[in-house]
């Protein structure tokens, strides 16, 4: 994918097929986990946002990279042993299945997230 994305569902047409699947399963985990999160583009990929930034993801040419901020990376950490982590991402390889719960999971928590630190600025 070269040009910048006018929407989530541009940028997953640029895909092929099979990783289309893969990106769409991981949009319909989020969306189910934050229905009230609006989604956008950001940094050339798909982006989640309530009450700040929630979490982004994107294809790479092995894995999924999913952003959930390095919080969540901190809190999930004992689930994620097993993937490629950095500070505030998972690599989900494209030979495994995705771990769509922990995903689910992940989104929860950032949300819960972002309510306490609006809930703070108030």
């Amino acid at each position: 994918m070269n040009e910048k994305p006018e929407s989530v569902d541009a940028y997953i047409a640029g895909f092929p097929a099979e990783i289309q699947s893969l990106l769409t399963q991981v949009r319909t985990t989020i969306q189910q986990a934050a229905p009230e999160a609006q989604e956008t583009i950001k940094y050339s990929m798909p982006a989640y946002v309530l009450n700040g930034n929630l979490v982004y993801f994107a294809a790479f040419k092995r894995h999924i990279g999913f952003f959930p901020t390095p919080s969540a990376i901190e809190a999930f950490k004992d689930r994620l042993a097993g993937y490629q982590l950095s500070k505030g991402t998972v690599q989900l390889p494209l030979d495994r299945p995705l771990p769509l719960d922990l995903i689910a999971e992940m989104v929860r928590f950032r949300v819960a997230e972002n309510k306490v630190k609006r809930s703070r600025k108030k």
